[in-house]
């Protein structure tokens, strides 16, 4: 008689994996089919988006000029340094020599013992350190040998000064080539923000602005500017104004192309006076104006908690400034800069 034999249930476990798995297939299927298309950025959202960016490119910006100016200034530093010691170590031969023509003379007369010799090609502090020897020495012979001591120890300083420099000055320069990069990454991504616009779209942009600097400049000039805050501020204005339409670029201080603080610092240069290049360092330029009421034409202003951006007080409420990269030199109302106005500075 024939066996017959259940069939073989599946495991319960093999039946849960089963279950699962294609539980998650009908659950990624319904997402798949319920989910919406992503949508492509507004304009105007992606004009926020840019404008952030702009923002922290420009925060980079002034931290590039600061590496700059310091940089510069080191390399001058380093430079008198060691024209310094050059000129010093020609000194110092000279005194050797002529110690040397000395010695040699008293010498070849029997009025010196040989060892004096040693001071041609020793180290003069060990020398003078022995007593036998000075008594040996005539007074000439030791004011000469104090002369050379003291330029030794001159040269010396001057070098340990060189090598700290030259440290501080690599340092400053890798700071600077890593903010330069910070700067071109952050204007890198808002360009390719901009690419995601249609060309109309872009152009659109572009009018608002233009649109916005003319109200901005009819503004200024309804409010006849303005009294200048001085000679030179009236000076350093009308610099600031011959640059309406220079294109900003940033690290740039004129007078083909500038940035905020490079605006600012090449039109007071035009007047004749100097201020330093980064906008937080030009708030100590002057006198500080709290009241945005009691600023005149000329004063500089700068906005955001870190102050760093920077432009000159046009007269009604309007800044004549240098905003960011893709614009040029122009007017704009204090209300739409993006950031605060913290205070104004008078030169």
């Amino acid at each position: 008689m024939a066996s017959h034999r259940r069939p073989k249930q599946p495991s319960r476990t093999r039946v849960t994996v089963l279950t699962t798995a294609a539980a998650a297939a009908v659950a990624l299927s319904s997402q798949a089919a319920n989910a919406a298309p992503s949508e492509k950025p507004s304009k105007d959202e992606v004009k926020a988006k840019v404008d952030k960016l702009y923002e922290e490119a420009e925060q980079a910006t002034e931290k590039y000029n600061g590496a700059k100016e310091k940089q510069e200034k080191l390399q001058k530093e380093v430079s008198t340094i060691q024209d310094n010691v050059a000129r010093g170590q020609e000194d110092l031969n000279a005194l050797r020599d002529g110690l040397g023509s000395m010695a040699s003379a008293q010498y070849r007369s029997g009025g010196i013992d040989p060892s004096l010799q040693l001071f041609l090609s020793a180290d003069p502090d060990n020398y003078l350190d022995k007593a036998s020897t000075l008594d040996q020495l005539s007074g000439q012979q030791v004011e000469a040998l104090k002369k050379i001591q003291e330029k030794q120890r001159e040269l010396s300083q001057q070098r340990s000064e060189a090598s700290e420099k030259l440290k501080d000055l690599s340092a400053t320069r890798t700071e600077l080539g890593n903010k330069k990069k910070q700067v071109q990454g952050k204007l890198s991504e808002a360009q390719k923000l901009l690419n995601t616009l249609t060309a109309q779209e872009r152009a659109a942009l572009k009018k608002e602005e233009a649109q916005r600097a003319t109200r901005a400049g009819e503004r200024a000039q309804l409010g006849g500017s303005g009294t200048p805050a001085s000679g030179r501020a009236a000076a350093a204005f009308a610099a600031a104004q011959s640059k309406i339409g220079t294109p900003y670029v940033y690290g740039a201080t004129g007078p083909s192309s500038f940035d905020c603080s490079g605006l600012t610092s090449w039109a007071y240069a035009q007047a004749g006076v100097g201020i330093p290049r980064t906008s937080e360092a030009q708030t100590g330029a002057g006198t500080r104006i709290s009241s945005m009421g009691d600023l005149q034409v000329g004063d500089l202003v700068f906005f955001f908690n870190d102050l760093h951006h920077v432009g000159l007080y046009a007269g009604n409420g309007q800044v004549l400034h240098a905003p960011r990269t893709g614009t040029v030199v122009r007017y704009e109302s204090m209300s739409t800069i993006g950031g605060p106005f913290m205070f104004g500075v008078r030169v």
